[in-house]
């Protein structure tokens, strides 16, 4: 098969870009195409690929500012030509499924979520800024043409049962649910009784509610160890008690040491899948989840883990007493994680994309 792959922008490396090296590596090193292109925000491994950014990449200053060019976006992607593939599949939380696809060339939106703030979180994404009213009125627009980039889409591929329910809700589509890949090979269980802290994994924003996590440590007096960096962390220092640490970024296999030597893993946000539960699960230890979003695909209540139902410290605070008394096998942790690991989402990939070239082929 001829496959192209689309992203929204390359200026850094995250969740997003874990998912589109699988895809790379998965169908044969095909070209990259999106909207604007850093070298300098990812690894030298990305920096031999075939990359070829839209026409805003000539614009000045548009690598540090790329975000701000979204409503550019549905116009760059469309000028792309596309005609020479079987498949393009366009990894996206915004504009890169913007594409314009001739005869049997077919669109494949693996669909990271909808883009939240243009639908169910505008009224957040607005309220106190400057200029809200044009803002508003911009995000109105942007939403019109999300709606009619999905229109362009043969086949959505959802990262979440979560996911897919937000792409019906907005778009009015089904999709076929493929989680994201998750190394499982790099972590490993250490085979010792794990040692008294939990452990948080995060990048330090609001959405991600860090500050759960401490507050509950400090009612309980319990060590909490945080690994991340954001804006949210001055805030956090803030409010942090004498059993809290600071850990910044660390590489990955420092990360790993953590996941295996830590109680538990402390997950008190609401994310659309979230790979550090699955990571430390992977090497054998139980994660406290907030209990929505991912968390509901991939910790099982009572064998992996514990949910806890309200966004709350006094939530959390009693589960984390559930905890001391419950037992969590590390072998059924780990089995858990391997559900979600590489091998799994490129093979899963590889069958859709084949099916959808193959019922295109049998409509010419």
């Amino acid at each position: 098969m001829r496959v192209a792959i689309t992203t929204d922008w390359l200026t850094s490396f995250g969740g997003a870009e874990r998912v589109l090296v699988a895809m790379h590596q998965e169908f044969a090193a095909p070209p990259v195409y999106t909207s604007v292109y850093d070298p300098a925000g990812v690894p030298a491994e990305l920096r031999t690929w075939d990359i070829r950014p839209s026409v805003l990449q000539h614009l000045p200053g548009v690598r540090r500012y790329s975000r701000a060019l979204l409503p550019l976006m549905p116009w760059a992607f469309d000028r792309f030509d596309f005609s020479g593939y079987d498949a393009v599949i366009t990894c996206s939380s915004a504009f890169s499924k913007n594409i314009t696809t001739a005869n049997a060339t077919r669109n494949i939106c693996y669909c990271f979520t909808p883009p939240r703030y243009l639908w169910d979180m505008r009224d957040a994404y607005t309220e106190g800024r400057l200029l809200k009213r044009p803002l508003r009125a911009a995000l109105t627009w942007l939403r019109e043409a999300d709606r009619r980039a999905a229109t362009r889409v043969h086949q959505f591929v959802a990262d979440s049962n979560a996911v897919a329910e937000r792409i019906r809700r907005a778009y009015g589509r089904t999709s076929l649910v493929v989680y994201p890949p998750v190394d499982t090979s790099l972590i490993q269980p250490n085979g010792r009784d794990p040692e008294d802290f939990f452990l948080v994994v995060a990048r330090l924003v609001r959405y991600k509610r860090v500050d759960i996590a401490i507050r509950a440590a400090n009612a309980l007096g319990r060590p909490l160890w945080i690994v991340g960096v954001g804006q949210e962390l001055q805030r956090l220092r803030a409010i942090a008690g004498p059993t809290i640490r600071f850990l910044g970024s660390l590489p990955d296999a420092e990360v790993a040491a953590l996941y295996a030597r830590c109680r538990a893993f402390l997950f008190p946000g609401l994310d659309d899948f979230g790979i550090a539960p699955v990571e430390a699960q992977a090497a054998g230890r139980p994660v406290v989840a907030y209990g929505a979003g991912g968390a509901l695909e991939t910790v099982i209540d009572r064998t992996t883990g514990l949910h806890f139902h309200e966004q709350t410290t006094e939530a959390l605070v009693e589960a984390l007493e559930r905890l001391d008394g419950a037992h969590m096998d590390p072998a059924a942790c780990r089995r858990n994680a391997d559900r979600f690991n590489t091998a799994a989402f490129r093979a899963a990939m590889r069958r859709v994309v084949t099916q959808v070239v193959a019922e295109a082929a049998t409509e010419r």
